[in-house]
């Protein structure tokens, strides 16, 4: 009697094993899909309507500053890619995006454009940026104000878009600065910054900062290894800020709480992430020069 309860007991601790070691093996293997449907050198993303909006250059080679006017807006929803927005001659290095009230604001070379998304085919409202400003690159907004990074410059520029759509003869105000500011996120009062050497070398000034109010800004480090750092998202939690590196190729987590930085396990090969988004315990990985979007489970 005493073996046989000591085989059940064996029995069933094994079996416990086994349903454990499953279930941890089906939750790595569901980690990642690949998107290439109707992306060409795929810069940015946003969460909008159930899908993911997604920044295309559309050029024939890569160039971040190209003049090709081949740009479009691609949307992702259900495993299917479509064209939102074609190229229509207006959009030639679309990055970062921003969605108020039907009106998505695109930063480009030296501008912002501002297509309608109820209908896409009205002629888009364009803003033009201060010369020298060219690499725009993302957009972060409090409600109010759109605040808008230039890398080239490391300038941060602010738009009030309390009247939607904002006019064509509007013109942003120099807000702050700081090197290389390349991803913005805005969490209440709180701004995050990544910074990216727009000429390709890496200075310890190449970090990620955060501004803790942006009614008096004054960044500091919020980490100190450099790095190209590209894209920023905040967890729905707001407890983890993700953010893309180009040298090395990776995508990090930054606990806010503890400071401690993680790389996150990507099995799709990276050469340049860029701006990446989380909706739906998803987050998004476009790789600019791969011209593909990867798709991991937080």
């Amino acid at each position: 009697m005493k073996n046989t309860a000591t085989f059940f007991t064996t029995l069933l601790s094994l079996t416990v094993l086994f349903i454990t070691l499953h279930a941890c093996n089906s939750a790595a293997e569901k980690t990642e899909t690949v998107i290439t449907e109707n992306l060409r050198f795929n810069e940015s993303t946003l969460p909008y309507n159930g899908g993911l909006l997604i920044a295309n250059f559309g050029a024939e080679q890569l160039n971040p500053l190209n003049n090709e006017q081949k740009g479009y807006i691609a949307y992702y929803k259900d495993g299917k890619t479509e064209k939102l927005i074609p190229a229509d001659g207006t959009l030639s290095g679309p990055k970062g995006m921003f969605e108020k009230a039907g009106y998505l604001y695109i930063c480009d070379v030296n501008k912002i454009v501002i297509y309608n998304l109820n209908n896409p085919a009205e002629k888009p409202v364009t803003i033009g940026m201060p010369e020298g400003d060219v690499f725009v690159n993302d957009l972060a907004c409090d409600g109010t104000n759109l605040y808008i990074s230039v890398t080239n410059t490391g300038n941060i520029y602010k738009l009030d878009i309390s009247q939607t759509p904002v006019a064509e003869n509007a013109h942003p105000e120099l807000w702050y600065n700081v090197a290389g500011a390349n991803g913005l996120v805005i969490d209440g009062k709180k701004m995050y910054v990544a910074s990216y050497p727009p000429d390709g070398v890496t200075t310890e000034n190449n970090v990620v900062y955060v501004i803790e109010n942006i009614n008096t800004p004054q960044a500091r480090k919020l980490i100190t290894v450099p790095g190209q750092y590209d894209g920023l998202a905040l967890s729905s939690n707001k407890q983890v800020l993700y953010t893309t590196n180009w040298v090395p190729a990776e995508v990090t987590a930054i606990d806010l709480n503890t400071g401690e930085i993680t790389k996150v396990e990507v099995k799709t090969e990276l050469t340049g992430p860029a701006d990446i988004s989380i909706t739906g315990g998803k987050l998004y990985i476009p790789d600019l020069p791969g011209s593909k979007m990867v798709e991991v489970v937080l």
